[in-house]
């Protein structure tokens, strides 16, 4: 039997921040991402870029292979949903400018890295509510 730590809130900003790192390391509207260093010079591609593309790949797939087994289609429509409305409601609220290609840009960067950490943490988090383990989750002694 493996010991295996609680998950917690600090599991969870840890996985956030991974998919931060990922989206904003794609693209971001400051111009520090890797769409930004490949477009600059598309004719002096590198094997450098491609194997920064490729790593940078490797994490997307990391978190929407876990994303789509943990939430499935109709959980990941429904987490957009949540974080979209969320993100509308501030806006509306607080009265920010959602006219900025800027503005825009990041919200949906932030949303998607929601969503992809919410996605990477639900089997946790119905573990811990549910007590149901998940069956890719169970050893067998042989």
């Amino acid at each position: 039997m493996t010991l295996q730590k609680s998950f917690g809130w600090d599991r969870f900003i840890i996985r956030f921040i991974f998919a931060l790192v990922v989206v904003f390391a794609s693209y971001n509207p400051e111009g520090f991402s890797y769409f930004s260093w490949v477009y600059e010079d598309l004719p002096a591609f590198s094997v450098l870029k491609a194997f920064i593309g490729v790593i940078i790949l490797i994490c997307w797939i990391i978190l929407i292979r876990a994303t789509l087994g943990s939430l499935g289609y109709i959980g990941i429509i429904l987490a957009a949903a949540f974080f979209g409305l969320a993100i509308w409601l501030i806006i509306d609220v607080f009265g920010l400018s959602s006219d900025s290609f800027r503005v825009i840009t990041y919200i949906i960067s932030i949303m998607l890295a929601s969503v992809l950490s919410i996605g990477i943490s639900w089997s946790h988090v119905r573990r811990r509510l549910s007590g149901q383990v998940d069956t890719d989750e169970v050893e067998r002694d042989l």
